[in-house]
Protein backbone atom coordinates (compact mmCIF):
# COMPACT_ATOMS: atom_id res chain seq x y z
CA UNK A 1 0.00 0.00 0.00
CA UNK A 2 1.18 3.35 -1.14
CA UNK A 3 2.26 5.94 1.36
CA UNK A 4 0.80 9.60 1.24
CA UNK A 5 4.45 10.50 0.21
CA UNK A 6 4.37 8.40 -2.44
CA UNK A 7 1.24 9.13 -3.81
CA UNK A 8 2.07 13.07 -3.48
CA UNK A 9 5.50 12.11 -5.43
CA UNK A 10 4.24 10.27 -8.19
CA UNK A 11 1.75 12.79 -8.43
CA UNK A 12 4.11 15.45 -8.80
CA UNK A 13 7.06 13.45 -10.71
CA UNK A 14 3.94 13.03 -13.36
CA UNK A 15 2.76 16.75 -13.67
CA UNK A 16 7.35 17.53 -13.75
CA UNK A 17 8.67 13.92 -15.93
CA UNK A 18 5.53 13.28 -18.40
CA UNK A 19 6.37 16.82 -19.96
CA UNK A 20 9.90 16.69 -19.81
CA UNK A 21 9.92 13.48 -21.12
CA UNK A 22 6.83 13.83 -23.58
CA UNK A 23 9.35 16.65 -24.83
CA UNK A 24 12.50 14.41 -25.18
CA UNK A 25 10.78 11.55 -26.95
CA UNK A 26 9.35 14.18 -29.42
CA UNK A 27 12.48 16.15 -30.07
CA UNK A 28 14.27 12.46 -30.24
CA UNK A 29 12.00 10.95 -32.38
CA UNK A 30 12.44 13.56 -35.18
CA UNK A 31 16.05 13.72 -34.77
CA UNK A 32 16.10 9.79 -34.99
CA UNK A 33 13.96 9.93 -38.47
CA UNK A 34 16.46 13.36 -39.05
CA UNK A 35 19.36 11.36 -38.83
CA UNK A 36 18.44 8.48 -39.80
CA UNK A 37 17.67 10.13 -43.43
CA UNK A 38 20.99 11.50 -43.43
CA UNK A 39 22.21 8.26 -42.71
CA UNK A 40 20.86 6.55 -44.96
CA UNK A 41 22.26 9.09 -47.95
CA UNK A 42 25.16 9.22 -46.70
CA UNK A 43 26.05 5.30 -46.54
CA UNK A 44 23.98 4.89 -49.47
CA UNK A 45 26.33 7.40 -51.48
CA UNK A 46 29.80 6.29 -50.45
CA UNK A 47 28.38 2.03 -51.41
CA UNK A 48 27.25 3.37 -54.68
CA UNK A 49 30.24 5.25 -55.33
CA UNK A 50 32.76 2.16 -53.92
CA UNK A 51 30.20 -0.42 -56.27
CA UNK A 52 30.98 1.77 -59.52
CA UNK A 53 34.84 2.22 -58.55
CA UNK A 54 35.43 -1.39 -58.41
CA UNK A 55 33.09 -2.03 -61.33
CA UNK A 56 34.94 -0.17 -63.33
CA UNK A 57 38.12 -1.36 -62.32
CA UNK A 58 36.49 -5.37 -63.60
CA UNK A 59 35.15 -3.30 -66.35
CA UNK A 60 38.47 -1.88 -67.12
CA UNK A 61 40.22 -5.73 -67.10
CA UNK A 62 37.35 -7.21 -69.20
CA UNK A 63 38.34 -4.16 -71.64
CA UNK A 64 41.82 -4.94 -71.72
CA UNK A 65 40.88 -8.75 -73.06
CA UNK A 66 39.10 -7.20 -75.41
CA UNK A 67 41.49 -5.98 -77.77
CA UNK A 68 43.20 -9.70 -77.18
CA UNK A 69 40.39 -11.35 -79.13
CA UNK A 70 40.03 -9.10 -82.14
CA UNK A 71 41.61 -10.87 -85.29
CA UNK A 72 40.63 -14.55 -86.55
CA UNK A 73 43.74 -17.21 -85.45
CA UNK A 74 45.19 -19.26 -87.80
CA UNK A 75 47.76 -22.67 -87.95
CA UNK A 76 50.77 -20.70 -88.17
CA UNK A 77 52.73 -19.36 -84.56
CA UNK A 78 52.02 -15.83 -83.90
CA UNK A 79 54.37 -13.94 -82.24
CA UNK A 80 52.48 -10.52 -82.02
CA UNK A 81 49.84 -12.58 -79.50
CA UNK A 82 52.18 -13.71 -77.35
CA UNK A 83 53.90 -9.77 -77.00
CA UNK A 84 50.12 -8.17 -76.55
CA UNK A 85 49.53 -10.54 -73.62
CA UNK A 86 53.16 -9.45 -72.31
CA UNK A 87 51.97 -5.78 -72.44
CA UNK A 88 48.59 -6.66 -71.11
CA UNK A 89 50.60 -7.86 -67.74
CA UNK A 90 52.51 -5.06 -67.64
CA UNK A 91 49.28 -2.92 -68.21
CA UNK A 92 46.97 -4.10 -65.64
CA UNK A 93 48.75 -5.34 -61.86
CA UNK A 94 45.64 -7.19 -60.89
CA UNK A 95 46.25 -9.80 -63.57
CA UNK A 96 48.37 -12.89 -62.88
CA UNK A 97 47.80 -15.22 -65.15
CA UNK A 98 46.46 -14.81 -69.01
CA UNK A 99 45.47 -17.56 -71.72
CA UNK A 100 44.77 -16.94 -74.88
CA UNK A 101 42.49 -20.01 -76.95
CA UNK A 102 42.05 -20.19 -80.24
CA UNK A 103 38.27 -20.66 -82.05
CA UNK A 104 39.26 -24.73 -81.91
CA UNK A 105 39.43 -24.31 -77.73
CA UNK A 106 43.31 -24.51 -77.82
CA UNK A 107 45.92 -23.06 -75.42
CA UNK A 108 47.93 -20.87 -78.69
CA UNK A 109 49.30 -18.60 -75.01
CA UNK A 110 49.97 -18.06 -71.64
CA UNK A 111 51.91 -15.86 -69.78
CA UNK A 112 52.00 -15.64 -66.22
CA UNK A 113 53.80 -13.48 -63.16
CA UNK A 114 54.18 -16.48 -61.18
CA UNK A 115 55.05 -19.23 -63.60
CA UNK A 116 56.59 -20.00 -66.76
CA UNK A 117 55.20 -18.83 -70.17
CA UNK A 118 54.11 -21.00 -72.83
CA UNK A 119 52.99 -20.42 -77.00
CA UNK A 120 51.28 -23.01 -78.71
CA UNK A 121 50.65 -26.12 -76.28
CA UNK A 122 47.99 -26.53 -77.74
CA UNK A 123 46.49 -28.27 -75.03
CA UNK A 124 42.13 -28.44 -75.23
CA UNK A 125 40.07 -26.39 -73.53
CA UNK A 126 36.98 -26.45 -74.72
CA UNK A 127 35.53 -28.15 -71.60
CA UNK A 128 36.96 -25.20 -69.24
CA UNK A 129 33.98 -23.48 -67.56
CA UNK A 130 35.72 -20.48 -68.33
CA UNK A 131 35.45 -21.33 -72.14
CA UNK A 132 32.08 -22.62 -71.45
CA UNK A 133 31.11 -19.57 -70.14
CA UNK A 134 32.84 -16.91 -72.76
CA UNK A 135 30.79 -18.89 -75.50
CA UNK A 136 27.68 -18.58 -73.91
CA UNK A 137 27.71 -15.37 -72.73
CA UNK A 138 30.93 -13.38 -74.44
CA UNK A 139 31.85 -11.80 -70.99
CA UNK A 140 31.69 -14.72 -67.85
CA UNK A 141 33.35 -13.84 -64.59
CA UNK A 142 34.20 -17.05 -62.56
CA UNK A 143 33.27 -17.78 -58.34
CA UNK A 144 35.86 -16.41 -56.13
CA UNK A 145 38.47 -18.51 -55.32
CA UNK A 146 41.26 -18.24 -52.78
CA UNK A 147 45.25 -19.07 -53.79
CA UNK A 148 47.07 -21.23 -51.56
CA UNK A 149 43.85 -20.52 -49.04
CA UNK A 150 44.21 -16.78 -48.32
CA UNK A 151 44.44 -14.51 -51.68
CA UNK A 152 40.94 -13.91 -53.40
CA UNK A 153 41.19 -14.82 -56.96
CA UNK A 154 38.85 -14.28 -59.82
CA UNK A 155 38.69 -15.64 -63.15
CA UNK A 156 37.78 -13.71 -66.09
CA UNK A 157 36.85 -14.78 -69.70
CA UNK A 158 35.87 -12.34 -72.42
CA UNK A 159 35.12 -13.84 -76.10
CA UNK A 160 35.33 -12.37 -79.63
CA UNK A 161 32.13 -11.08 -81.46
CA UNK A 162 33.10 -14.44 -83.80
CA UNK A 163 34.11 -17.95 -82.93
CA UNK A 164 37.32 -17.95 -84.73
CA UNK A 165 39.22 -14.77 -82.93
CA UNK A 166 38.74 -17.15 -79.51
CA UNK A 167 38.87 -15.99 -75.27
CA UNK A 168 40.84 -14.10 -73.55
CA UNK A 169 41.16 -16.23 -70.10
CA UNK A 170 42.69 -14.20 -67.19
CA UNK A 171 43.19 -14.77 -63.52
CA UNK A 172 42.63 -11.45 -61.41
CA UNK A 173 44.38 -10.87 -58.12
CA UNK A 174 41.76 -9.56 -56.36
CA UNK A 175 43.91 -8.15 -53.60
CA UNK A 176 44.36 -4.73 -55.39
CA UNK A 177 40.40 -3.92 -54.68
CA UNK A 178 41.90 -2.73 -51.19
CA UNK A 179 43.10 0.34 -52.61
CA UNK A 180 39.27 1.47 -53.60
CA UNK A 181 37.87 -0.32 -49.86
CA UNK A 182 40.64 1.56 -47.69
CA UNK A 183 40.05 5.29 -48.52
CA UNK A 184 36.15 4.86 -47.84
CA UNK A 185 35.57 6.64 -44.22
CA UNK A 186 32.25 7.32 -42.88
CA UNK A 187 32.64 9.90 -39.67
CA UNK A 188 35.78 8.59 -37.74
CA UNK A 189 34.88 4.74 -37.62
CA UNK A 190 32.77 3.49 -40.61
CA UNK A 191 33.97 1.36 -43.26
CA UNK A 192 33.25 -0.73 -46.06
CA UNK A 193 34.00 -3.89 -47.50
CA UNK A 194 33.12 -6.35 -49.98
CA UNK A 195 31.38 -9.55 -50.29
CA UNK A 196 31.23 -12.21 -53.48
CA UNK A 197 27.69 -13.96 -54.32
CA UNK A 198 28.17 -16.47 -51.84
CA UNK A 199 28.53 -14.66 -48.71
CA UNK A 200 32.70 -14.92 -48.35
CA UNK A 201 34.88 -11.79 -47.72
CA UNK A 202 36.75 -10.44 -50.92
CA UNK A 203 37.70 -6.67 -49.49
CA UNK A 204 38.17 -5.26 -46.66
CA UNK A 205 40.15 -2.26 -44.82
CA UNK A 206 41.59 -4.80 -42.19
CA UNK A 207 43.46 -6.99 -44.87
CA UNK A 208 44.38 -9.47 -42.34
CA UNK A 209 40.61 -10.59 -42.30
CA UNK A 210 40.32 -11.10 -46.20
CA UNK A 211 43.92 -13.45 -45.97
CA UNK A 212 41.82 -15.65 -43.94
CA UNK A 213 40.97 -16.97 -47.24
CA UNK A 214 37.83 -19.62 -46.97
CA UNK A 215 37.24 -19.42 -43.65
CA UNK A 216 33.29 -19.89 -42.57
CA UNK A 217 33.97 -18.05 -39.46
CA UNK A 218 35.40 -15.23 -40.66
CA UNK A 219 32.34 -14.03 -43.21
CA UNK A 220 29.68 -15.28 -41.22
CA UNK A 221 29.59 -11.69 -38.73
CA UNK A 222 29.76 -9.73 -42.59
CA UNK A 223 27.12 -12.35 -44.22
CA UNK A 224 25.14 -11.29 -41.51
CA UNK A 225 24.91 -7.71 -42.30
CA UNK A 226 24.13 -8.18 -45.58
CA UNK A 227 21.36 -10.91 -44.89
CA UNK A 228 19.50 -8.21 -42.24
CA UNK A 229 19.67 -5.80 -45.45
CA UNK A 230 18.19 -7.61 -47.65
CA UNK A 231 16.34 -5.41 -50.31
CA UNK A 232 16.10 -2.89 -48.50
CA UNK A 233 18.69 0.03 -48.41
CA UNK A 234 19.19 0.57 -45.19
CA UNK A 235 19.55 -1.61 -41.93
CA UNK A 236 20.77 -2.09 -38.31
CA UNK A 237 23.14 -5.02 -37.47
CA UNK A 238 25.94 -6.18 -35.43
CA UNK A 239 29.62 -6.44 -36.64
CA UNK A 240 32.12 -9.00 -36.16
CA UNK A 241 33.18 -7.04 -32.92
CA UNK A 242 29.93 -7.18 -31.69
CA UNK A 243 29.00 -3.31 -32.20
CA UNK A 244 25.66 -2.17 -33.43
CA UNK A 245 26.22 -0.53 -36.95
CA UNK A 246 24.17 1.22 -39.79
CA UNK A 247 24.29 -0.38 -42.96
CA UNK A 248 23.78 0.21 -46.76
CA UNK A 249 24.66 -1.80 -49.46
CA UNK A 250 25.41 -1.56 -53.69
CA UNK A 251 25.48 -3.91 -56.41
CA UNK A 252 28.71 -4.07 -58.34
CA UNK A 253 27.54 -4.63 -61.80
CA UNK A 254 29.33 -7.86 -63.21
CA UNK A 255 30.87 -9.77 -60.74
CA UNK A 256 27.29 -9.73 -58.81
CA UNK A 257 29.19 -8.87 -55.99
CA UNK A 258 27.67 -6.82 -53.02
CA UNK A 259 29.41 -3.64 -51.33
CA UNK A 260 28.70 -2.59 -47.95
CA UNK A 261 29.02 0.44 -46.03
CA UNK A 262 28.49 0.33 -42.28
CA UNK A 263 28.85 3.11 -39.19
CA UNK A 264 28.44 2.15 -35.65
CA UNK A 265 25.73 3.47 -34.12
CA UNK A 266 27.40 5.02 -31.12
CA UNK A 267 28.68 7.09 -33.54
CA UNK A 268 26.20 7.29 -36.12
CA UNK A 269 23.14 8.40 -33.42
CA UNK A 270 25.58 10.52 -30.71
CA UNK A 271 23.79 13.51 -31.25
CA UNK A 272 20.61 11.88 -30.00
CA UNK A 273 22.21 10.08 -27.47
CA UNK A 274 23.49 13.56 -26.22
CA UNK A 275 20.06 14.87 -26.26
CA UNK A 276 18.21 11.78 -24.70
CA UNK A 277 21.35 12.46 -21.73
CA UNK A 278 20.15 16.08 -21.55
CA UNK A 279 16.76 15.22 -20.74
CA UNK A 280 17.52 12.38 -18.16
CA UNK A 281 19.58 15.49 -16.21
CA UNK A 282 16.30 17.48 -16.56
CA UNK A 283 13.96 14.44 -15.22
CA UNK A 284 16.41 13.93 -12.46
CA UNK A 285 16.11 17.30 -11.54
CA UNK A 286 12.28 17.16 -11.76
CA UNK A 287 12.56 13.97 -9.68
CA UNK A 288 14.48 15.66 -6.99
CA UNK A 289 12.07 18.67 -6.85
CA UNK A 290 8.92 16.59 -6.84
CA UNK A 291 10.31 14.50 -3.73
CA UNK A 292 11.00 17.79 -1.64
CA UNK A 293 7.14 18.57 -2.62
CA UNK A 294 5.72 15.68 -1.72
CA UNK A 295 7.81 15.03 1.63
CA UNK A 296 7.00 19.03 2.70
CA UNK A 297 2.69 18.44 2.00
CA UNK A 298 2.59 14.80 3.29
CA UNK A 299 4.07 15.79 6.67
CA UNK A 300 1.41 19.07 6.69
CA UNK A 301 -1.32 16.21 6.08
CA UNK A 302 0.02 13.21 8.16
CA UNK A 303 -1.22 14.28 11.79
CA UNK A 304 -4.93 14.17 10.74
CA UNK A 305 -4.72 11.55 8.83
CA UNK A 306 -2.87 9.66 11.96
CA UNK A 307 -5.81 10.45 13.47
CA UNK A 308 -7.98 8.82 11.01
CA UNK A 309 -5.83 5.10 10.57
CA UNK A 310 -5.87 5.08 14.07
CA UNK A 311 -9.63 5.53 14.70
CA UNK A 312 -10.47 3.47 12.11
CA UNK A 313 -8.34 0.54 14.07
CA UNK A 314 -10.14 1.14 17.03
CA UNK A 315 -13.56 0.96 15.00
CA UNK A 316 -12.70 -2.31 13.29
CA UNK A 317 -11.58 -3.57 16.86
CA UNK A 318 -15.50 -3.37 17.42
CA UNK A 319 -15.16 0.13 19.37
CA UNK A 320 -18.06 2.18 17.61
CA UNK A 321 -18.24 4.68 20.38
CA UNK A 322 -14.71 6.48 19.69
CA UNK A 323 -14.51 8.88 17.67
CA UNK A 324 -12.59 11.63 15.67
CA UNK A 325 -11.86 14.96 16.85
CA UNK A 326 -10.17 17.42 13.81
CA UNK A 327 -10.92 21.05 13.95
CA UNK A 328 -8.85 22.13 10.81
CA UNK A 329 -12.03 23.91 8.97
CA UNK A 330 -11.41 22.00 5.82
CA UNK A 331 -12.16 19.14 3.74
CA UNK A 332 -10.14 17.11 6.85
CA UNK A 333 -12.85 18.12 9.25
CA UNK A 334 -15.19 17.05 7.05
CA UNK A 335 -13.83 13.22 6.77
CA UNK A 336 -13.73 13.51 10.35
CA UNK A 337 -17.27 14.26 11.05
CA UNK A 338 -18.32 11.75 7.92
CA UNK A 339 -15.87 9.06 9.83
CA UNK A 340 -17.94 9.26 12.99
CA UNK A 341 -21.10 9.73 11.08
CA UNK A 342 -20.22 5.82 9.94
CA UNK A 343 -18.85 4.41 13.12
CA UNK A 344 -22.64 5.52 14.72
CA UNK A 345 -24.21 4.01 11.38
CA UNK A 346 -22.00 0.73 11.66
CA UNK A 347 -23.00 0.31 15.54
CA UNK A 348 -27.01 0.17 14.48
CA UNK A 349 -26.26 -2.04 11.38
CA UNK A 350 -24.43 -4.33 13.77
CA UNK A 351 -26.69 -4.45 16.04
CA UNK A 352 -29.69 -5.28 13.79
CA UNK A 353 -27.56 -7.74 12.37
CA UNK A 354 -26.79 -9.78 15.61
CA UNK A 355 -30.89 -9.47 15.98
CA UNK A 356 -31.60 -10.51 12.76
CA UNK A 357 -28.59 -13.84 13.54
CA UNK A 358 -29.88 -14.36 16.96
CA UNK A 359 -33.75 -14.65 15.11
CA UNK A 360 -32.44 -16.89 12.88
CA UNK A 361 -31.21 -19.52 14.41
CA UNK A 362 -34.61 -20.59 15.61
CA UNK A 363 -36.90 -19.12 12.36
CA UNK A 364 -36.51 -19.64 8.86
CA UNK A 365 -35.10 -16.47 7.35
CA UNK A 366 -37.54 -15.06 5.83
CA UNK A 367 -39.14 -15.09 9.36
CA UNK A 368 -37.00 -13.41 10.59
CA UNK A 369 -36.33 -10.24 8.50
CA UNK A 370 -40.01 -9.88 8.79
CA UNK A 371 -39.78 -9.69 12.56
CA UNK A 372 -37.19 -7.82 12.54
CA UNK A 373 -38.72 -5.29 10.59
CA UNK A 374 -42.28 -5.50 12.49
CA UNK A 375 -39.50 -4.92 15.33
CA UNK A 376 -42.33 -6.74 17.96
CA UNK A 377 -40.09 -10.06 19.23
CA UNK A 378 -43.13 -10.73 21.51
CA UNK A 379 -45.04 -12.29 17.87
CA UNK A 380 -42.44 -15.12 18.32
CA UNK A 381 -43.68 -16.47 21.73
CA UNK A 382 -46.26 -18.81 21.31
CA UNK A 383 -50.12 -17.82 21.43
CA UNK A 384 -53.60 -18.75 20.14
CA UNK A 385 -54.95 -16.71 17.32
CA UNK A 386 -56.79 -17.11 14.42
CA UNK A 387 -55.02 -18.55 11.35
CA UNK A 388 -55.34 -19.65 7.65
CA UNK A 389 -53.52 -23.02 7.18
CA UNK A 390 -53.13 -24.04 3.09
CA UNK A 391 -51.29 -27.26 1.96
CA UNK A 392 -50.18 -27.84 -1.32
CA UNK A 393 -48.12 -30.46 -3.35
CA UNK A 394 -47.68 -31.93 -6.72
CA UNK A 395 -50.10 -34.73 -7.97
CA UNK A 396 -48.31 -37.85 -9.35
CA UNK A 397 -45.07 -36.39 -7.88
CA UNK A 398 -43.78 -39.96 -6.38
CA UNK A 399 -43.92 -41.79 -9.47
CA UNK A 400 -42.35 -39.20 -11.72
CA UNK A 401 -39.26 -38.70 -9.25
CA UNK A 402 -38.79 -42.94 -9.50
CA UNK A 403 -38.97 -42.89 -13.31
CA UNK A 404 -37.20 -39.42 -14.12
CA UNK A 405 -33.43 -39.01 -14.23
CA UNK A 406 -32.45 -36.94 -11.14
CA UNK A 407 -31.54 -33.55 -13.06
CA UNK A 408 -34.93 -33.45 -14.15
CA UNK A 409 -36.80 -34.14 -10.95
CA UNK A 410 -34.64 -31.22 -9.28
CA UNK A 411 -35.60 -29.03 -12.67
CA UNK A 412 -39.48 -29.61 -12.01
CA UNK A 413 -38.97 -28.86 -8.32
CA UNK A 414 -37.18 -25.63 -8.57
CA UNK A 415 -39.16 -24.13 -11.44
CA UNK A 416 -41.86 -25.38 -8.56
CA UNK A 417 -40.66 -23.76 -5.69
CA UNK A 418 -39.37 -20.60 -7.62
CA UNK A 419 -43.04 -19.46 -8.99
CA UNK A 420 -44.90 -20.69 -5.39
CA UNK A 421 -42.21 -18.40 -3.90
CA UNK A 422 -43.06 -15.10 -5.70
CA UNK A 423 -46.73 -15.74 -5.33
CA UNK A 424 -46.23 -16.28 -1.39
CA UNK A 425 -44.13 -13.00 -0.68
CA UNK A 426 -46.55 -11.30 -3.42
CA UNK A 427 -49.06 -12.03 -0.65
CA UNK A 428 -47.26 -11.58 2.35
CA UNK A 429 -47.64 -14.97 3.58
CA UNK A 430 -45.53 -16.81 5.87
CA UNK A 431 -43.37 -19.65 4.07
CA UNK A 432 -43.53 -22.21 7.09
CA UNK A 433 -42.02 -25.59 5.84
CA UNK A 434 -41.38 -27.54 2.81
CA UNK A 435 -40.34 -31.32 2.63
CA UNK A 436 -39.84 -32.63 -1.08
CA UNK A 437 -43.33 -31.29 -3.10
CA UNK A 438 -45.24 -30.18 0.22
CA UNK A 439 -44.92 -26.49 1.13
CA UNK A 440 -46.93 -25.22 4.30
CA UNK A 441 -48.22 -21.56 4.52
CA UNK A 442 -49.27 -19.54 7.25
CA UNK A 443 -51.67 -16.66 6.64
CA UNK A 444 -52.14 -14.09 9.49
CA UNK A 445 -49.42 -15.50 12.14
CA UNK A 446 -46.92 -14.49 13.03
CA UNK A 447 -48.28 -10.90 11.72
CA UNK A 448 -51.80 -10.08 11.68
CA UNK A 449 -53.17 -9.45 8.46
CA UNK A 450 -56.30 -7.91 7.05
CA UNK A 451 -59.35 -10.06 6.31
CA UNK A 452 -56.69 -13.04 6.48
CA UNK A 453 -59.76 -15.60 4.77
CA UNK A 454 -59.71 -13.14 1.80
CA UNK A 455 -56.00 -12.93 1.35
CA UNK A 456 -55.74 -16.97 2.00
CA UNK A 457 -58.10 -17.39 -1.17
CA UNK A 458 -56.29 -14.82 -3.11
CA UNK A 459 -53.42 -16.60 -2.38
CA UNK A 460 -54.21 -20.15 -3.31
CA UNK A 461 -56.04 -18.97 -6.35
CA UNK A 462 -52.81 -17.62 -7.61
CA UNK A 463 -50.63 -20.53 -6.99
CA UNK A 464 -52.77 -22.82 -8.98
CA UNK A 465 -53.03 -20.52 -12.09
CA UNK A 466 -49.17 -20.37 -11.60
CA UNK A 467 -48.43 -23.77 -11.11
CA UNK A 468 -50.74 -24.97 -13.62
CA UNK A 469 -49.25 -22.69 -16.32
CA UNK A 470 -45.74 -25.24 -15.17
CA UNK A 471 -48.08 -28.40 -15.31
CA UNK A 472 -48.91 -27.32 -18.82
CA UNK A 473 -45.54 -27.38 -20.04
CA UNK A 474 -44.53 -30.52 -17.99
CA UNK A 475 -46.93 -32.96 -19.71
CA UNK A 476 -46.03 -31.11 -23.07
CA UNK A 477 -42.66 -32.85 -21.67
CA UNK A 478 -44.06 -36.03 -21.68
CA UNK A 479 -44.56 -36.06 -17.11
CA UNK A 480 -47.94 -36.80 -15.52
CA UNK A 481 -48.08 -34.39 -13.07
CA UNK A 482 -50.89 -32.58 -11.06
CA UNK A 483 -51.23 -29.57 -8.55
CA UNK A 484 -53.97 -29.29 -5.50
CA UNK A 485 -53.82 -27.22 -2.45
CA UNK A 486 -56.04 -27.47 0.73
CA UNK A 487 -56.87 -24.56 3.17
CA UNK A 488 -58.83 -24.21 6.45
CA UNK A 489 -59.25 -21.39 8.92
CA UNK A 490 -59.61 -21.58 12.39
CA UNK A 491 -58.33 -21.21 15.81
CA UNK A 492 -54.37 -22.88 16.07
CA UNK A 493 -51.50 -22.36 18.78
CA UNK A 494 -48.59 -20.09 16.97
CA UNK A 495 -44.93 -20.16 18.13
CA UNK A 496 -41.27 -21.28 17.74
CA UNK A 497 -41.03 -25.14 17.67
CA UNK A 498 -37.69 -27.26 18.00
CA UNK A 499 -34.29 -26.93 19.92
CA UNK A 500 -31.69 -23.97 20.50
CA UNK A 501 -30.06 -24.89 17.21
CA UNK A 502 -33.09 -24.78 14.78
CA UNK A 503 -36.33 -23.91 15.50
CA UNK A 504 -39.38 -22.84 12.69
CA UNK A 505 -42.33 -21.05 13.34
CA UNK A 506 -45.23 -23.27 12.40
CA UNK A 507 -49.27 -23.73 13.82
CA UNK A 508 -50.81 -26.36 15.67
CA UNK A 509 -53.99 -27.66 15.42
CA UNK A 510 -57.27 -29.24 14.22
CA UNK A 511 -57.50 -26.60 11.72
CA UNK A 512 -53.73 -27.62 10.45
CA UNK A 513 -54.45 -30.91 10.22
CA UNK A 514 -57.86 -30.15 8.29
CA UNK A 515 -56.25 -28.52 5.71
CA UNK A 516 -53.66 -31.05 5.67
CA UNK A 517 -56.51 -33.13 4.71
CA UNK A 518 -58.20 -31.40 2.42
CA UNK A 519 -54.90 -31.18 0.30
CA UNK A 520 -54.42 -34.61 0.07
CA UNK A 521 -58.15 -34.74 -1.35
CA UNK A 522 -57.85 -32.26 -3.61
CA UNK A 523 -57.41 -33.59 -7.16
CA UNK A 524 -55.14 -31.45 -10.20
CA UNK A 525 -56.10 -28.17 -10.66
CA UNK A 526 -58.56 -28.14 -7.24
CA UNK A 527 -58.23 -25.87 -4.25
CA UNK A 528 -60.73 -27.86 -1.75
CA UNK A 529 -61.38 -25.12 1.81
CA UNK A 530 -63.81 -25.31 4.89
CA UNK A 531 -66.98 -23.70 5.57
CA UNK A 532 -65.04 -21.13 7.18
CA UNK A 533 -63.07 -19.58 4.01
CA UNK A 534 -66.40 -20.47 1.95
CA UNK A 535 -68.37 -17.88 3.63
CA UNK A 536 -65.78 -15.33 2.68
CA UNK A 537 -67.81 -13.05 1.04
CA UNK A 538 -65.29 -11.92 -2.15
CA UNK A 539 -65.59 -15.54 -3.15
CA UNK A 540 -68.42 -16.64 -2.29
CA UNK A 541 -70.01 -16.82 -5.69
CA UNK A 542 -66.56 -18.86 -6.69
CA UNK A 543 -67.60 -21.80 -4.12
CA UNK A 544 -68.86 -25.45 -4.92
CA UNK A 545 -70.40 -27.51 -2.27
CA UNK A 546 -68.82 -30.95 -2.60
CA UNK A 547 -70.76 -32.38 0.12
CA UNK A 548 -69.46 -33.88 3.41
CA UNK A 549 -66.30 -36.04 3.45
CA UNK A 550 -65.46 -38.16 6.04
CA UNK A 551 -61.80 -37.01 7.07
CA UNK A 552 -59.29 -39.41 9.04
CA UNK A 553 -58.84 -37.68 12.60
CA UNK A 554 -62.20 -36.12 12.59
CA UNK A 555 -65.21 -38.06 14.13
CA UNK A 556 -68.04 -36.04 12.38
CA UNK A 557 -67.84 -35.79 8.36
CA UNK A 558 -66.63 -32.31 7.01
CA UNK A 559 -68.27 -30.36 4.63
CA UNK A 560 -66.00 -29.39 1.55
CA UNK A 561 -66.16 -27.40 -0.85
CA UNK A 562 -64.50 -26.33 -3.90
CA UNK A 563 -63.04 -22.69 -4.89
CA UNK A 564 -62.88 -22.27 -8.89
CA UNK A 565 -60.28 -20.16 -9.99
CA UNK A 566 -60.69 -16.56 -11.53
CA UNK A 567 -60.99 -13.07 -10.42
CA UNK A 568 -62.22 -12.84 -7.05
CA UNK A 569 -65.19 -10.36 -6.43
CA UNK A 570 -65.70 -6.96 -5.74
Amino acid sequence: MRSLFTKYLIALFLAVAVPLTANGIVEAWFAYQDQRARLDALLGVEARGAANRIGNFVQGISDQLGWLVQLPWTEEIDERRQIDALRLLRQVPAVVNLMLVDGLGRERVYVSRVGLNRTEGRTDHRRDAAVEGARSRRLWYGQVTYNRGSEPYMTVAMAGNRPSVGIAVADVNLKLIWDVISVIRVGNTGYAFVLDELGRLIAHPDLGLVLKGDDEDSHRPFRAIREALGTASFATAVDAQGLAVAAASASVAGPGWTVVVVQPLAEAYGPIYAAIWRTAVLLISGLALAALLAWWLANRLSGPIRLLEKGTKRIGAGEFGHRVEIDSGDELQRLAESFNAMAEGLALSLERQERIDRLKRFLAPQVAELVDRSGDGSLLEARRTLVVALFCDLRGFTAFSAKAPPEEVMKVLSDYYEALGRVIAAHEATLASFTGDGVMVLVNAPVSADDPGRRALDLAADMQTNVQALVALWRMQGHRIGFGVGLAMGEATVGRVGNESRSDYTAIGSVVNLASRLCSAAADGEILVDRTLADVEAWRDRIVDKGSFTIKGFDDPIAVFALTTGQAAS
